[in-house]
């Protein structure tokens, strides 16, 4: 009876980060091949400012935070083009100011508090039904997104130059992608946990590239460990009581170093 009602308090849990770890595969692959591990980690900053706006103006958290890093994901892609400031200066500048910028404002509603540590560090296993219904809606966008894109981005990524030859626009393509990656990091924030949401992003699919001989097994691979490490993480943090996010990144990290054992495909 103990492990019915234990598999019923899980089954939420384990459903998102499901969702979130087939999603963040393919997308994560993407974030590896062209560097945009920076690019993630600013969106995560950002996306606190959105956060502690929704709280103060009573907003829906879930649009608070979709709207904040698209939001974000636009400004950069608008500055990289205006500022002669180099790209990861841009980054950090952008990522420590906003961040800061959401703690000062939740700081003026002390009763909030609590609540931001939730979102900073992760809380998977109070999932909802509502939250699933969202993470759900948010990764059909990006894998429906991607299936149709797939060849388009791959072009920009392997080669820009011949990727405009080819008659691809390649600033739209560009800035599609920074949205997807704006869009599941908004989505998988809360659960995850805004400190370490791109680690779940890169961490699997850098493994992947061990086992990988081409990009749609990357990104295959990358799903599975993934999920192997969002199954580990829920599983670890039940018996162990250690908090879930950290732990599914853990897990992943694991995963990682036991790859680098592995010769590299060819």
């Amino acid at each position: 009876m103990e492990t019915i009602r234990m598999l019923e308090f899980l089954m939420m849990p384990i459903l998102a980060g499901l969702l979130i770890a087939t999603t963040v595969g393919p997308l994560g692959s993407f974030v590896i091949w062209r560097n945009m591990a920076y690019f993630g980690d600013t969106l995560a900053h950002a996306s606190l400012l959105g956060l502690s706006l929704g709280f103060i103006f009573q907003v829906n958290l879930n649009v608070a935070l979709i709207i904040s890093c698209l939001l974000t994901a636009m400004l950069l892609v608008g500055l990289q083009h205006r500022s002669n400031v180099s790209a990861d200066t841009l980054l950090s500048i952008i990522a420590h100011t906003s961040f800061s910028l959401g703690l000062v404002s939740i700081s003026l509603v002390t009763d909030l508090r609590v609540d931001l540590i939730a979102y900073l560090f992760g809380d998977l296993l109070s999932v909802s039904t509502t939250d699933v219904s969202w993470v759900a809606l948010g990764c059909a966008i990006v894998n429906i997104s991607l299936i149709k894109l797939w060849h388009p981005l791959l072009a920009i990524t392997v080669n820009e130059d011949l990727a405009r030859i080819n008659g691809y626009n390649v600033e739209r393509f560009r800035l599609i992608l920074m949205l997807m990656v704006g869009l599941i990091i908004a989505i998988a924030m809360k659960f995850v946990g805004a400190l370490i949401i791109t680690s779940l992003m890169v961490i699997p699919a850098a493994t992947a590239r061990r086992f990988a001989s081409s990009p749609e097994k990357m990104a295959l691979f990358a799903s599975i460990f993934g999920i192997i490490s969002v199954i580990g993480g829920i599983m670890l943090s039940c018996f162990k009581d250690t908090p879930a996010g950290p732990s599914v990144v853990v897990v992943a990290g694991l995963l990682f170093l036991i790859s680098q054992f592995r010769k590299q495909a060819e």
